[in-house]
């Protein structure tokens, strides 16, 4: 059975795959097993299955993760998974691991990997992992996130271990830094480029394997995602048309807001399209209609019904997506003026981010203010594929993008001119083409929305 074989299901083609994973992490002699895995495709239980599967072969185990909160929730998935392991969470001196990760009998905190070497998972950050030191190394490790990883930090930890699990999701944001690397570009030694890119170009015989299936988006949206970022890597989704919907409780009002709604729970994709004009990166007319449409949200009522039955969207459930943290502010603040909650320690709350801190995280409904609305120009940033793979895939259900008329022709009028580096691999499919492809099937969902 092929796992990319269409009248495999879906179950049966993810589990073939995760048992060839698990064969080469056990019995491979690679240096290291690679995983290339898209939005919601099992990622976090593939760790915690490879980690018990080590553990019960007799081997210790060291995890890193490049974030605290991806670390603590880790820890938090490993002990209620696996409540058998006997957990560490090694942290910084002036750190302190978030409630949920502590809330388990198995688990052990410190901030001195001494404390911890007898556990047989220790689990912490890339930053912290870089200043163990007098240790036996371990035989086995496995990297989470690891195209969040930049090379320098492999580096810095390689010497910790013999083999490693790198898991992953190669859409998603490349690793970040705020120092100029053009000095470095198409040399071995980049410490820009991710982890993965490093240990795949100095390692020719690893043969990444890809998990088929995504068990977050809906029919829906994996195609689309699915051709837009991930054009040698294809999957599919977990569930079929009409498997998930959306209900909704109360009527719309006629307005274009509850159109855009309706649209998006009848089909999964809306598009509230304000006039085309160039405005200032917080355009107080998109961040009002992307506060008018979750407000409209939670006022109408509405239900996700699914695999897992029926709940409704409740604000914890919704999230609201941006490119800038200036963005994100003026959305927080259009929001609690109208009243919807955005402070967790307060109750249910609507989260609002940008894409760099969105990555990983799954509500039933997203909206999304496009990174290209009201833009005079298309910069780097913005058509960075990653950030818009991560805003276009973070729902179960449904997404609402809202942005200004007119980012096709801005496209067209602003293609790729970045400089070409020798030795640089060509990052395919680029911003512009993936832009283009998520426009056309926006366009199919159109609301027009006139301030």
């Amino acid at each position: 059975m092929n796992p990319a074989d269409p009248t495999a299901s879906p179950a049966a083609a993810a589990q073939r795959v995760t048992a060839e994973i698990l064969d080469a992490v056990l019995h491979g002699t690679e240096r290291g097993v690679v995983v290339d895995s898209p939005p919601g495709a099992g990622k976090s239980t593939l760790v915690v299955r490879a980690a018990r599967e080590l553990v019960a072969a007799g081997e210790r185990l060291m995890v890193v993760a490049q974030t605290n909160s991806q670390v603590d929730d880790l820890v938090d998935r490993l002990a209620e998974t696996a409540p058998e392991l006997s957990i560490g969470r090694l942290h910084s001196s002036d750190g302190r691991p978030a409630p949920e990760a502590l809330r388990h009998p198995g688990v052990t905190a410190s901030s001195k990997v001494g404390d911890l070497v007898e556990q047989q998972v220790v689990v912490s950050t890339a930053a912290k992992w870089q200043w163990v030191k007098d240790v036996d190394p371990w035989r086995h490790a496995i990297v989470d996130e690891a195209y969040q990883m930049r090379s320098d930090a492999l580096l810095a930890v390689a010497r910790l271990f013999e083999r490693a699990l790198f898991v992953g999701d190669p859409g998603q944001l490349d690793p970040f830094t705020v120092v100029g690397t053009d000095q470095w570009a198409g040399l071995s030694w980049d410490p820009s480029r991710s982890a993965v890119t490093a240990l795949l170009d100095h390692n020719p015989g690893i043969r990444p394997h890809n998990l088929p299936v995504s068990w977050r988006l809906p029919y829906s949206a994996a195609g689309l995602v699915s051709r837009a970022f991930y054009p040698f890597t294809p999957f599919r989704s977990g569930t079929d048309e009409g498997d998930r919907r959306l209900t909704i409780g109360a009527r719309g009002d006629g307005g274009p807001v509850d159109a855009v709604i309706d649209e998006a729970a009848e089909s999964g994709w809306g598009l509230l399209e304000l006039p085309a004009r160039h405005t200032v990166r917080t355009d107080p007319e998109a961040v009002q209609a992307v506060a008018q449409t979750v407000r409209r949200v939670l006022d109408r009522g509405l239900a996700a019904v699914s695999e897992r039955g029926t709940a409704p969207v409740t604000a914890d459930r919704i999230a609201v997506g941006t490119a800038h943290r200036d963005q994100a502010a003026a959305v927080r603040a259009a929001l609690t003026a109208l009243g919807v909650q955005v402070e967790a320690e307060r109750g249910p709350a609507v989260t609002v981010d940008t894409a760099n801190r969105l990555q990983g995280r799954e509500y039933d409904l997203t909206v999304v203010l496009h990174p290209l609305s009201g833009r005079p120009d298309a910069t780097a940033f913005h058509l960075e594929t990653g950030r818009l793979c991560v805003l276009a895939s973070r729902h179960r259900h449904a997404c609402i993008v809202v942005a200004r008329a007119g980012i096709a022709e801005l496209l067209d009028e602003h293609p790729s001119t970045e400089p070409v580096q020798l030795g640089v691999s060509v990052k395919f499919p680029d911003g512009w083409e993936a832009n283009h492809a998520v426009l056309a099937r926006l366009a199919e969902h159109r609301v027009p929305y006139r301030p």
